[in-house]
């Protein structure tokens, strides 16, 4: 399929997708009644100016964030409902590779966000990472990069997880014991007020 046809294809589903009976549509819709100007550009204009709230705009950050949070959130959860197993591994992935992204932004991100172009170039990413087709971001990144990483080190992460565990547990252990023996002495030295 050429360049020309897959724009042509996109352009189609877009244009189906904004004639779809819904609030949004029905406003479009008016607005392209009142003004001629089809819903198609109406909608390309507010990705447009979205775009460049996201590149000049405050609270972009929390933004992006909420929008990569919360669709898949919403999806995640019909797919846990639902009775099929495709969806929730889907969802999984994409849950693994935003977990994944959001430790490599924690260290990146002092860098990265003095970029103007970084939440727009985020929020592309996530809606990549979260497409509805076969080669999305989180499938791409799943598949090429973390799944070789983890089957590579598994060994050695769960023999970290396991260390890590008994440390919890023997913390866990002390303070339990320390919080009974306090309690007891509470109750000791209350009893010896009383008395």
């Amino acid at each position: 399929m050429s360049t020309s046809e897959t724009i042509n294809t996109g352009k189609e589903k877009l244009d189906n997708w904004l004639h779809q009976k819904n609030y949004f549509t029905d406003v479009l819709e008016k607005i392209e009644q009142k003004t001629g100007v089809k819903r198609i550009y109406q909608f390309l204009g507010l990705v447009g100016i979205f775009a460049l709230y996201l590149v000049f705009g405050y609270g972009a950050d929390l933004i992006v964030t909420v929008l990569g949070f919360a669709y898949p959130a919403y999806q995640s959860v019909k797919a846990v409902e639902s009775e099929t197993k495709e969806d929730d591994t889907q969802w999984l992935i994409y849950w693994v590779v935003f977990g994944v992204f959001n430790i490599v932004e924690f260290f990146s991100d002092i860098l990265l966000s003095w970029f103007p172009l970084y939440f727009l170039v985020k929020l592309i990413f996530l809606c990549w990472c979260m497409a509805p087709v076969s080669w999305n971001g989180a499938n791409t990144l799943y598949h090429k990069v973390i799944k070789p990483f983890v089957l590579k080190h598994q060994s050695q992460i769960d023999k970290a997880l396991d260390k890590v565990g008994e440390k919890v547990d023997a913390v866990a252990k002390e303070a339990k014991d320390a919080a009974t023996e306090a309690a007891i002495r509470a109750a000791t030295e209350s009893d010896k007020k009383d008395s």
